[in-house]
């Protein structure tokens, strides 16, 4: 979905899983800021008011992370390229449900979706 057509909250969603990504690359500073206000959903003033500065600043802080995520997203692509594969694990999961094993196959059935949910649980963590 193109980034003028995300809603607020999808907008949010998305700047938090960015940060998940490359929140280590912005200051200590922004790090709290962004952490504040997309995952735990406190207010610009709320924000403000605990780093003893105007809420302007914050706005400021907010726009400049936001901007900064989706320049990394945009050339790194790592967001992207980690849910195109957790969607490939989950097709090959799938696909791999439908096979009917035999006795000579059956243990490697069994240990490739346990690999796969494996990577799948991890992923979600």
């Amino acid at each position: 979905m193109e980034q003028e057509k995300r809603t607020p909250m999808e907008k949010k969603v998305y700047l938090s899983w960015y940060l998940a990504f490359y929140g280590q690359m912005l200051t200590e500073n922004q790090q709290k800021i962004a952490r504040l206000y997309f995952e735990e959903d406190y207010s610009l003033a709320e924000i403000a008011q605990q780093f003893s500065v105007s809420r302007q600043s914050i706005h400021d802080t907010v726009n400049r992370v936001e901007k900064t995520l989706n320049d990394f997203e945009e050339k790194l692509g790592l967001a992207r390229r980690f849910r195109q594969q957790e969607e490939g694990l989950r097709k090959c999961s799938e696909v791999l449900e439908k096979v009917v094993s035999d006795e000579a196959t059956k243990s490697h059935l069994i240990e490739a979706r346990s690999i796969i949910n494996t990577l799948l649980d991890q992923e979600e963590m």
